[in-house]
Formats: structure tokens, sequence, C-alpha cells
């Protein structure tokens, strides 16, 4: 049998699958480690046992806790891109008011920083991140195609203007909300909800 099997209960298990299940154990081990007791505080013997792996195995995959730290950063990344697109695809068949845009906007991120209890904490992380140039650009066009569908008088230049502005305003809630009380935090929301939606009505509303 190939050396790259290996028996797991009554099948054998390639080790690829297998290194895919040791990474994935690894950064889920890490998320909880980061969003319990933070990012200073977690060891790299703490996620691996968590992760049920040994410490050597844990080094093969993540040299660092920074390494792990930067993977789950570029697949929360990943995730909140898929959302961003979807929402832009539904918004356009939809043809919702502004108002309801801004909701979900916000709703979304919200989702995202509840399913993923460790995203806030590692925003404050030095790790160098950034999203790709051109991933970062194509969701502004998108969502410049998208307010040119509430505005065709606008030209592409204003469209991604106002994209730019809006995501930097969405992305400023992000310290604003870790640092709040839990019983704080809708109220902020909601008063990121209503910004948003009289500045879109404001500048596409022709």
């Amino acid at each position: 049998m190939a050396e790259d099997l290996k028996k797991e209960g009554t099948r054998r298990v390639p080790r690829q699958e297998r290194a895919a299940r040791t990474v994935d154990a690894l950064l889920e081990a890490a998320a909880d480690a980061f969003a319990e007791r933070g990012f200073e505080a977690a060891t790299m013997t703490q996620i691996a046992q968590q992760a049920g792996v040994s410490i050597g195995a844990a080094y093969q995959y993540f040299p660092n806790k920074e390494a792990l730290a930067l993977a789950l950063r570029l697949r929360y990344g990943d995730d909140m891109d898929a959302r961003w697109t979807a929402l832009i695809e539904e918004q356009a068949e939809a043809e919702l008011p502004l108002a309801q845009l801004a909701e979900r906007l916000f709703d979304m991120m919200v989702d995202l920083m509840t399913s993923y209890p460790a995203y806030l904490p590692l925003l404050s992380v030095p790790l160098g991140f950034r999203r790709d140039d051109a991933a970062r650009n194509k969701l502004r066009q998108r969502f410049a195609g998208l307010f040119r569908r509430y505005n065709a008088d606008l030209s592409s230049d204003e469209a991604y203007r106002i994209a730019e502005v809006m995501l930097q305003v969405i992305k400023s809630l992000n310290p604003l909300y870790a640092a709040a009380k839990p019983k704080d935090r809708k109220l902020l929301v909601a008063e990121y909800k209503g910004v948003i939606a009289a500045w879109l009505a404001q500048r596409l509303v022709s």
C-alpha cells in the first residue's frame, strides 16, 4: 500500500486529507484560544493540546502563533469577501431600498464577528496583514456597479469613491465595537446604520 495512506478506523485516509484535518484542528483551537485568552496569553503548547496534536506536529504546519493568527485572518477575509459578494448580488437583484442595504451591511458585519470570536482580538495584532489590492479593488468596483443601479448619473469614479468611503466607514466600526460593552453594541451599530443610510440616500438618490 502507498506510504501516503494510513489506516484510520475502517478506511485509509490519504496524507493530504490528514494534513488538512490537522490544519483545521489547529486553526479552530487557535481561534478558541485567541478569543478566550487573547493573542498574547495564548501559547502554541495550549493550542496543540486543544487540537489534539503534538507540539512537534503543530510546528510542522505553523512555526509560531503569528502564523496561526495570519492564517485565521486570511480565512476571515475570504469569508468576508464571499459575504460581500453575495450581499451585492442579492441587493442588485432585489433592488431593495438603501435603508435596507445599510441594515444588511452592518448585520453582516455583526454576524461575522459573532461567528468568529477571534476576529476582533486579532485586529489589534501586528501581523503585516493586508488584503490583496486586486481583491480590494474588485470589491469596490462591485459596490460601485451596485450604486450606479441606484443612480445612473453617477460617473464610474464617483461611484467608486462612494464605495471606498463607505467601506472605510464600515471598517471603523471594528475598534469601537470591540471596546464597547455588550449592552452598548446594538446601539452603536444602530448609529452606524443611520449614518450610512442617510449618507447613501443623499449621494445616490437622483
